[in-house]
């Protein structure tokens, strides 16, 4: 098959590499030039994704996958067309902001030929796939979904680091508008995907037919909104663990050992492109989801909590020198897409601190170029609060943070008995 893929991003260009590796002509279109200069001179856009440079390296020589910007390369006479643009959400209204896949959707239209299969998997409020793209697809296409063109919904449900694990190992879920576009979506994700052996499932791991578009993109947006409620939930016992003086991880390992017990962990944010998101694009469709908003609240006030917390301990934060450690929205990954970390800078310059930011993965050029101090390890500070869970926070001890009055660890991550002496704290009390 010719296979093109629309925006060449984190799951995009995994997605590309994926059907390009299983015998297939992939051409990727994205608005980014040095994107697609990177990808045609086979060589990976962004670090962290395993496997990812090896299969560039073999793929982009062998004429089997290459990028453009022009979508008049890239979509006419293609057999499928996968679109992985983001949607943003509007941090104030909770909106969706459709800005760049209207504009992507609208390329894309102009340039449909007939007999093409055309799938989603950027996550949608559900009725997006039926009530906002094929109008416009017909509209600008001139052909008509279920006879020239056939349109799916099939929702990406990959971590950034792992796609090509995770491809493998969750069921490919996919909605149509018509039965046989539903039919001719499993047949190419068939194509283009192989699956692990499954036995925990109830039914054989695969391309699983979820019946019509809506019922696909809600599957997608209740099982990210599940993990929302649930740390929002496991937050919430936090909450009180500390008013209680009880140790809420021994209380959350005692519960999980029970089979109907799944209480994820607490921790001082909940950030990525998906979690945080997806709970506002559900939101989006059905305002009076009361529970899902609650918890959404919650978990974005855990950063000012995890700051007001501090200042009760050392009183006036005003002067104090404060290092947020973490960056990253999460350990091991380079992206500070909604990452705890911006609240937590703006909740301690608010009470006067003078703040500056540590990671790992980030040079000092890099975290200045978000507006923040960058902060070494070894330099004078007061107060240390670990924001993102990297492996290299688990080794520190205060040799590393000298003058340091207080760690708060929002992950649970540094040894307690490294910092024998020095006053520490996490989130649902205990070590």
């Amino acid at each position: 098959m010719r296979i093109a893929v629309v925006a060449l991003g984190k799951i995009g260009l995994p997605l590309a590499v994926q059907f390009a590796d299983a015998g297939h002509e992939v051409v990727g279109v994205d608005v980014q030039r040095s994107v697609v200069d990177l990808v045609n001179a086979a060589t990976e856009p962004f670090p962290g994704e395993a496997h990812l440079q090896d299969k560039l390296s073999e793929l982009v020589p062998a004429g089997r996958l290459r990028a453009t910007t022009e979508y008049a390369d890239a979509i006419p006479s293609a057999d499928a067309v996968v679109v992985v643009v983001p949607l943003f959400v509007d941090d104030e209204t909770w909106a969706p902001d459709f800005a760049w896949m209207d504009a992507a959707t609208r390329s894309l239209a102009e340039h449909l030929t007939a007999g093409t299969l055309v799938s989603y998997e950027t996550t949608l409020p559900v009725g997006t796939t039926r009530g906002r793209w094929k109008p416009l697809i017909e509209e600008l296409s001139g052909l008509r979904e279920g006879e020239d063109f056939h349109l799916v919904f099939s929702p990406e449900r990959v971590l950034t680091g792992r796609v090509f694990e995770d491809l493998r190992r969750y069921p490919k879920l996919v909605g149509g508008l018509t039965a046989e576009g539903t039919a001719r979506a499993v047949e190419f994700y068939e194509a283009v995907l192989s699956f692990d052996e499954r036995p925990d499932l109830a039914r054989p791991n695969g391309v699983w037919d979820m019946g019509t578009a809506e019922a696909a993109e809600m599957a997608k947006l209740a099982e990210t909104t599940y993990r929302d409620v649930n740390i929002g939930l496991a937050n919430q016992f936090a909450l009180f663990a500390d008013k209680a003086g009880i140790d809420v991880y021994k209380v959350i390992e005692a519960c999980n050992s029970q089979p109907y017990s799944h209480i994820h962990r607490p921790g001082i944010a909940v950030g990525g492109h998906c979690i945080p998101v997806y709970p506002r694009l559900y939101l989006s469709t059905d305002p009076d989801a009361s529970i899902v908003r609650t918890a959404r609240q919650s978990n974005a006030a855990m950063p000012e909590h995890v700051v007001a917390r501090a200042a009760e301990v050392l009183g006036d934060l005003s002067g104090l020198r404060a290092v947020v450690l973490g960056a990253s929205y999460r350990g091991k990954v380079k992206e500070t897409a909604f990452s705890g970390v911006f609240a937590t800078v703006d909740a301690l310059r608010e009470r006067g601190a003078r703040v500056a930011v540590h990671d790992p993965m980030y040079t000092d050029d890099e975290l200045a170029g978000f507006g923040w101090e960058p902060y070494h390890l070894g330099e004078e500070v007061d107060l240390a609060i670990v924001q993102a869970d990297h492996p290299e926070y688990a080794d520190l001890a205060p040799a590393d943070l000298p003058g340091l009055r207080l760690l708060f660890d929002g992950r649970r991550v540094t040894d307690p008995a490294a910092w024998n002496g020095t006053p520490r704290l996490v989130i649902g009390g205990g070590a």
